[in-house]
């Protein structure tokens, strides 16, 4: 498949920081998503789509002593993460990879979290996505999902106009009409609770938490 990059063109990766930051509330909801995971020395934790490694380096700074991936299907924003890391002096691992085709073996992350990122793939990508979630987690592992959902009022369902239109309905209808956490649930995650929301210049940002079952289908 042909890649697309976060803001759509390769031209516009590198404004992608400045523009999550200013219209996103970035810095909030992503500390949000990163203190509701608890992370703990020794765990493996993964940055599903991770981008320019924002919230990698959240991660790790929050526990140094977690092992922090980050992989994204785009090589030029693994670039600019990469370079972000070494300038902080983390030692974060960022991969190349889809998100629907995981290059890990099974069970092997405490966390997977997602920012802003499953409002861009398809319903099928978006259920294979969430499988290979499930797959790559331990038992009791859990995912944080950080996304656009169901708008908090009618001034936000005006604002998600922006993002419906320039990422288009068939990836972005699920989110906004609240969907996401019942397909979470549905290739088998257990615990699914929404923890919070942002509203923001855009839409509503809802974060979500789920656990893997301690009962493994396998």
């Amino acid at each position: 498949m042909n890649y697309i990059p976060a803001l759509g063109y390769d031209w516009l990766t590198p404004l992608y920081d400045p523009v999550v930051r200013l219209t996103s509330r970035e810095a909030a909801f992503k500390r949000a998503l990163v203190e509701q995971s608890r992370p703990a020395a020794g765990q493996q934790i993964l940055d599903l789509a991770c981008g320019t490694g924002t919230l990698a380096l959240l991660l790790k700074g929050a526990e140094p002593q977690t092992d922090v991936f980050g992989i994204d299907g785009d090589p030029k924003i693994l670039k600019i993460a990469a370079a972000k890391a070494n300038n902080a002096n983390a030692d974060i691992r960022f991969d190349e990879a889809m998100s629907f085709d995981l290059p890990y073996a099974d069970a092997s992350f405490d966390r997977v979290f997602s920012s802003l990122f499953f409002h861009h793939l398809t319903w099928e990508k978006k259920m294979k996505t969430l499988e290979e979630c499930l797959r790559v987690l331990r038992i009791g592992g859990e995912l944080h999902v950080a996304d656009w959902g169901l708008p908090a009022n009618p001034m936000m369902r005006i604002a998600s106009g922006v993002i419906r239109l320039l990422d288009g309905a068939e990836t972005t209808s699920d989110s906004f009409e609240g969907r996401l956490p019942t397909l979470i649930r549905d290739v088998g995650f257990e615990r699914v609770e929404e923890t919070n929301y942002y509203n923001t210049l855009f839409g509503t940002i809802r974060l979500h938490r789920a656990r893997k079952p301690w009962r493994s289908s396998g």
